[in-house]
């Protein structure tokens, strides 16, 4: 083993150290509290009650820490482990007021109420373990708050024998009796608790009503029981303002109602280990007979998300496809959404677009990325070729309309330019052909004009066929076309060539028109002072590179130009791509095959 794997696993050991020091620590600590509680008893359990107060009260300790070390060893990153381990040992805190040893009775008095604290963060933060809103936070701080006040007016000035039961033993901590304050501040302290307990129904209605499916899905044991422990709670708290004689029936209800929040988070994590368990039918699910089956309908079943989509990496164009070829938007990060990318020899296969409730159950998630890997893979494929005919069908219509708009561009160059021109020069020739005999001094003037006239419509005839098609490029090759295109730009170009020889006719004219249509954008559109152009050819494919200084900011989907040059490029099974961050230029690079 090398040092650095060794230095990896002494985290693990440490931890390993402690979630077995704190499960010893929680089995000796229930014992203990049985023990105590089956000796003494006090006025909290009594008769039939005492009989099965025990068993609950370890059931309910023990689940709180064995859940907690079970969120330990599955989600470190999650804190709600600390919370439910402290929860547990709260609990059995809570319960050595009912031992007739004064030391233990204090200790118990002390830690009872922090019960309060822990069990709410804990309703409302699960399953993150992060309290979601402002609300949230002022809850649990006016419970802390609270439960600081009443546990320190209760050591200082309470006096057990007179306001609890004649048998209890001695306050410890008692510095001198004041019932007046005593009874005040715990009225305040019930009061305020009711009013806690109801928000809190309040908070969990509002959001399981506003939950996706899998999000109610996720929380649902929890929430119900945490509801259920607010009602008896509020009950509880009511009966004592009430001034009934305690322990009320409400009492043992609350107890018996806070008791289901632990069994709740253990059914919840039982809950995600048989789904994980429930992968291995997922394979055999889509291995099945039926050809070209949607696998997404499956693998929404296995997440229990319906709201599911499946997204499939398209490398041609390095984006998310659907399985119809049409494009794929990932979820913004604070939205409702997560995505999950499915990987197969460390390449991108797929993407699953699920709700963010399936982050609380990663295990899950990377189970069934796994399973459905190969069948993702397949249907991957078959997705790219739908995407490749959706793009074609596109660039097939796209090519149809940029033609039609040529010939209407030539249409109207040559009926608005050179067809006049000729009309003009035919009628000089007329005038000319008229005054000659007469008067040729008069006549050479005409003529002089016509040839210049002529002169500039072959110029305009000449143009107008570069732009169709320069001849330079057919008859000295791309090296001498791009020269003469770099020649003739409007803003300085730097051009450098590392090509030898002609290359196929068809892939000389898209480079040609790459170029061409880069150098304009960048006089025109990006407010470049230079622009840099690169031609080389390599291992069979020709690279061509065009970078300005301008403002940036293009992109391969804006304009008409670009999208013309993809599907050029793409027509020779070429590759475009634009990088064009604002404010650092503009650099538009071509890849064609040409072996």
């Amino acid at each position: 083993m090398g040092p650095a794997l060794r230095n990896r696993s002494r985290p693990w050991r440490h931890a390993d150290a402690w979630q077995l020091l704190i499960a010893v620590a929680g089995l000796l600590a229930g014992v203990a509290v049985a023990w105590i509680v089956s000796r003494a008893g006090g006025d909290r359990f009594n008769g039939s009650h005492l009989s099965l107060a025990v068993p609950v009260i370890l059931l309910v300790g023990w689940s709180f820490i064995g859940s907690g070390l079970l969120y330990w060893r599955s989600r470190p990153d999650n804190h709600l482990w600390a919370v439910l381990i402290f929860q547990g040992f709260a609990w059995f805190g809570s319960i050595l007021p009912s031992s007739q040893n004064p030391v233990l009775f204090t200790l118990g008095q002390f830690i009872y109420p922090w019960q309060y604290a822990s069990g709410l963060y804990l309703i409302l933060s699960f399953p993150s373990g992060r309290l979601r809103g402002g609300l949230d936070r002022v809850l649990v701080a006016s419970t802390i708050f609270l439960v600081t006040v009443g546990s320190l007016v209760w050591l200082l000035f309470a006096d057990p024998h007179r306001m609890m039961c004649p048998t209890c033993p001695a306050n410890l901590l008692e510095v001198t009796r004041n019932d007046a304050v005593v009874v005040g501040v715990f009225y305040v302290f019930r009061l305020a608790g009711i009013v806690i307990a109801v928000t809190g129904i309040g908070l969990l209605a509002v959001r399981w009503r506003r939950a996706s499916r899998a999000q109610r899905h996720a929380v649902m044991p929890v929430a119900v029981a945490g509801v259920v422990a607010f009602c008896a709670g509020i009950a509880a708290f009511a009966a004592r303002l009430a001034r009934m004689p305690g322990p009320t029936p409400f009492d043992v209800l609350a107890f018996y109602a806070g008791a289901a929040v632990p069994v709740a988070v253990l059914a919840v994590l039982i809950q995600r280990r048989l789904a994980q368990g429930a992968v291995a039918g997922l394979v055999v699910e889509l291995g099945g007979p039926e050809p070209g089956a949607d696998p997404r309908e499956a693998l929404s079943r296995a997440l229990g998300d319906p709201s599911l989509a499946v997204g499939y990496w398209f490398a041609a164009e390095s984006r998310y496809v659907d399985r119809n070829g049409g494009a794929v938007e990932l979820p913004a990060p604070d939205g409702g959404r997560r995505s999950t990318v499915v990987e197969r020899a460390g390449q991108p296969v797929a993407v699953l677009i699920h709700d963010a409730a399936l982050e609380h159950n990663a295990k899950l998630v990377d189970s069934v990325c796994a399973a459905a890997g190969l069948a993702l893979e397949n249907e991957r494929l078959a997705a790219e070729l739908r995407a490749r005919l959706v793009e074609l069908q596109a660039s097939r219509a796209r090519l149809v309309e940029a033609t039609d708009a040529e010939r209407r561009r030539i249409e109207r160059d040559l009926h608005d330019g050179t067809q006049q021109r000729l009309v003009s020069i035919a009628m000089s020739l007329g005038l000319a052909e008229a005054r000659l005999p007469a008067d040729p001094d008069r006549a050479k003037p005409i003529v002089a004009e016509t040839r210049t006239a002529l002169a500039t419509a072959l110029a305009e005839l000449r143009d107008l066929t570069q732009g169709i098609y320069p001849t330079i490029l057919t008859e000295r090759g791309l090296s001498a076309a791009l020269d003469e295109l770099c020649s003739r730009s409007a803003i300085t170009a730097h051009l450098r060539l590392f090509l030898d020889g002609r290359l196929p006719i068809p892939v000389e004219t898209a480079a040609y028109y790459v170029v061409s249509e880069a150098l304009t954008n960048a006089a025109k559109h990006a407010q470049a002072t230079e622009v840099r152009v690169a031609a080389r050819c390599s291992g069979g494919i020709l690279t061509v590179e065009v970078a300005d200084d301008g403002v940036g900011g293009a992109g391969n989907g804006k304009g008409s130009g670009l999208r013309g040059l993809a599907d050029r490029v793409g027509a020779l099974d070429g590759r475009l791509s634009v990088s064009s961050p604002p404010g650092q230029g503009t650099t538009l690079r071509a890849e064609f095959p040409c072996g």
